[in-house]
């Protein structure tokens, strides 16, 4: 175990209550029963009523023969390699992501009890505040990178550094395809392909290995498909379902979504897609044993038809290595946790300034898709001077802005109301990842930016909170000024159509739609222009940001 900064931090990161548990709503766990029961018995039919079916093996696959592809070029073999890497840090990152948030859902607004699958002993009590940060597990490091409790900061850190290079890996593997005859071997050509992948599960399905032929040169009807399906359907759809956890794009283009059933449908088939990979790599590497471990270990480590037991070595060295990298990961995350988050930083935040960040966000919902529940989170402050101000309805609040300005101000409520009211209805993306739609009103921050004058040294904005952070001290966060002037940004005092309740963030919060929820500030106590968030904190961007290792501009 990882020796912890202080006893705050042991309890945050690895707690007393370590409980596992898988639940799953019975309709699907009935409808997944029923599809591979009916699909077991038909193969058995088939195979008592109907005998074997045949299945020709050309026997050029065999003997070497084939003129078409065969062989795995080293670009094939170093993308197989890159590929497994990668793609075991996804999951491996993954799951600590969603041991944060450890439910899934087919609805946007996460109602308790409304998931279809739970990673958790817990049912969310009535009567009882219970915030999203309550709710979420630990997780073992020997399943999630890096592990423990509260890491989702570093998390995506180390799910972004890995996607990328999941993704360029798979460009690289696809150009080769599509510039090699190779291609012939994953892309079906004749809807025969069906029935010969019917008739070799029959064989897998009633415990008859199938005639395999050698795959060096050619693979059986049902190996091609699956190949396929991981290639060009799973892999594209994992990309695209994850894009729909960006607020910066459903927030802009919620049509995109809504293409895989809305934000958490998409998160929910993204987890999916994990599982089918994690099945892919246990059936293939079953398989591989199965058929000939040796002559394949050749094949795909050393590119040789050949029965020698030095491609073995060598793979099992690459798996051993891939290993390692794992154990390496997680120790670099503990001891060198700033290191990861501004590599991440170094490489995302110009992407997403080029891209995400460009998408202002729009209203796109009504009145009547306003979320029954939506998750409370953060400590709720517990400051003298803040509950006397809740006693008195807020009416002695006054909203301090200064900083780097030509024109310092104290707002009250009424004052912000009479300035002018601003409305929007949009979805809130929490980092831990579940969602709500809720209707806002507040006073537009291009008002307060107009209002106080900004020095042209501030380029920054830093919102300072009553409430706690989860490591002690006061919460903070910043913006650019540049993102609180776009569609939609204010500083909300009302929540679908009443004033803002004490949970989620009275007397004032922060409202910026196309980032995660943790950058919109609850209980703002007083907000300073400044030159940039490295004078504010330790220079990350935000409570978060520095203690947790957030990022500085989370738009996805």
């Amino acid at each position: 175990m990882i020796q912890f900064a202080d006893e705050v931090r042991r309890k945050v990161y690895y707690p007393d209550d370590r409980r596992h548990r898988l639940w799953i709503k019975p309709g699907f766990i009935y409808a997944l029963v029923a599809i591979v029961v009916a699909l077991f018995a038909a193969a058995w039919i088939e195979r008592l009523v109907f005998g074997m079916p045949h299945i020709a093996i050309n026997e050029a696959l065999d003997q070497g023969r084939i003129s078409g592809p065969h062989g795995f070029p080293g670009w094939i073999r170093w993308t197989h390699f890159f590929n497994f890497l990668f793609l075991t840090m996804l999951i491996r990152s993954g799951l600590s992501i969603l041991a944060d948030h450890p439910r899934l859902y087919f609805n946007d607004d996460c109602t308790p009890n409304s998931e279809w699958i739970r990673f958790t002993p817990l049912k969310v009590p009535v009567g009882k505040r219970w915030t999203a940060k309550d709710d979420a597990r630990y997780l073992s490091p020997l399943l999630g990178l890096p592990g423990y409790k509260h890491t989702i900061g570093m998390a995506r850190s180390w799910h972004f550094l890995n996607v990328y290079g999941f993704i360029l890996t798979g460009i690289v593997f696809v150009i080769g395809l599509l510039t090699t005859d190779q291609w012939l071997r994953l892309v079906p050509t004749s809807p025969a392909i069906f029935s010969e992948a019917w008739a070799t599960f029959v064989h897998y399905a009633t415990f008859t290995l199938p005639p395999e032929p050698n795959g060096f040169y050619g693979y059986n009807a049902l190996q091609q498909l699956a190949y396929f399906s991981t290639v060009f359907i799973m892999a594209p759809i994992s990309i695209c379902t994850g894009m729909c956890m960006s607020p910066a794009l459903v927030n802009r283009a919620p049509w995109f979504a809504k293409l895989f059933g809305g934000r958490q449908s998409a998160r929910s088939i993204h987890f999916l897609m994990m599982v089918g990979f994690a099945c892919f790599l246990v059936v293939h590497v079953t398989l591989i044993v199965l058929t000939g471990f040796v002559r394949n270990m050749n094949h795909i480590v050393l590119g040789k038809d050949e029965p020698t037991s030095l491609g073995m070595w060598l793979g099992l060295t690459g798996i051993a290595v891939v290993v390692l990298t794992w154990v390496v990961a997680h120790q670099i995350a503990w001891r060198r946790p700033r290191g990861v988050q501004h590599l991440n930083k170094a490489i995302s935040l110009p992407l997403w300034l080029a891209t995400l960040n460009r998408l202002d966000p729009v209203q796109t919902y009504s009145a009547r898709q306003v979320s029954p529940h939506m998750w409370p989170n953060g400590m709720l402050p517990v400051r003298e001077d803040w509950l006397a101000l809740k006693a008195n309805g807020f009416r002695d609040f006054r909203l301090k802005v200064g900083g780097l300005v030509e024109n310092p101000l104290e707002l009250s409520l009424e004052q912000m109301e009479q300035i002018g009211r601003s409305e929007t209805v949009t979805m809130h993306h929490c980092i831990q990842g579940w969602s709500g739609i809720a209707a806002w009103g507040g006073i537009s921050l291009s008002k307060i930016v107009e209002m106080a004058r900004p020095l042209p040294s501030a380029k920054t904005i830093a919102f300072y909170s009553f409430g706690p952070a989860l490591f002690g001290g006061g919460y903070y966060d910043t913006q650019a000024i540049a993102s609180v002037l776009k569609p939609g940004a204010m500083l909300a005092y009302e929540m679908n159509g009443a004033p803002l309740g004490e949970e989620y963030g009275a007397p004032l919060r922060l409202r910026v739609d196309d980032q995660l929820g943790y950058k919109m500030v609850k209980w703002i106590e007083r907000i300073e222009f400044v030159e940039s968030e490295k004078v504010v904190g330790k220079g990350e961007g935000g409570k978060n940001e520095d203690d947790e290792f957030f990022d500085l501009l989370p738009n996805l």
